[in-house]
């Protein structure tokens, strides 16, 4: 549905893509009848309830949820944000992709779109209150969200990096271990957990990601950014 202009920018035809939603902000221009109204991914906000007082900490915690903007109508919308490279991935039925909110420019509005956490995305385990918990304290030492945008279904998106990316395989017997700060999506069936690479006493005061580091395995590609540079 996206079509690359250049290794920055972007454009899809908004009516052929059945919506599409994008990063407040990222529109370059449009031609034709297009309309635009806020939008909210389910569960970035909540209630006051556990998930929601959650989903409120990893905000304020992390600071990572992006407001987005869905386009609909007759005409073709050009994106890009900050001059930073763009890359489009197609979905397949039954695969997945988690990636950063910071670093996600657009999707096409038919896919299924969740917050998760990224304490242990996509396996089993660090689920839950406890897991999330231990997701914002990772996401603080690293500089990494405490959430990851979830998506799922039939369509595509645009990714965002700086510096170019990396098309990382996962599926051999040992995981691919990226620096957080480095990391912007995983697609497949790609399980992520974060983990400690030093004890806590040895980490205060270095100021490194390499402290925290992102372990993934299963079957898949890991997106990584040429840069720990946040977006």
């Amino acid at each position: 549905m996206f079509e690359k202009v250049n290794s920055k920018v972007v454009k899809v035809d908004v009516a052929q893509a059945g919506g599409v939603v994008g990063r407040t902000g990222a529109m370059l221009f449009y031609t034709g009848q297009v309309q635009f109204s806020p939008h909210q991914i389910p569960g970035a906000g909540g209630g006051m309830g556990g998930g929601g007082l959650i989903r409120m900490a990893g905000a304020m915690m992390a600071g990572e949820h992006e407001r987005t903007m869905l386009a609909r109508g007759n005409g073709s919308v050009h994106y890009g944000f900050a001059g930073l490279e763009v890359h489009v991935v197609q979905m397949q039925p039954g695969a997945v992709l988690r990636v950063e909110a910071s670093r996600l420019l657009a999707n096409t509005a038919g896919l299924q779109a969740s917050v998760v956490s990224v304490a242990s995305s996509g396996g089993g385990g660090g689920g839950g209150l406890m897991g999330a918990l231990r997701g914002a304290a990772a996401g603080v030492a690293t500089g990494q969200g405490m959430f990851t945008t979830q998506l799922s279904g039939q369509g595509s998106a645009v990714l965002l990096a700086h510096g170019g990316f990396l098309e990382l395989q996962v599926g051999g017997p040992n995981p691919v271990v990226v620096d957080p700060q480095a990391f912007v999506a995983a697609y497949g069936n790609v399980q992520t957990e974060l983990k400690a690479a030093m004890s806590w006493r040895d980490a205060v005061g270095r100021g490194s990601g390499e402290a925290m580091q992102l372990h993934c395995h299963g079957q898949g590609v890991v997106y990584v950014q040429a840069s720990e540079e946040k977006l």
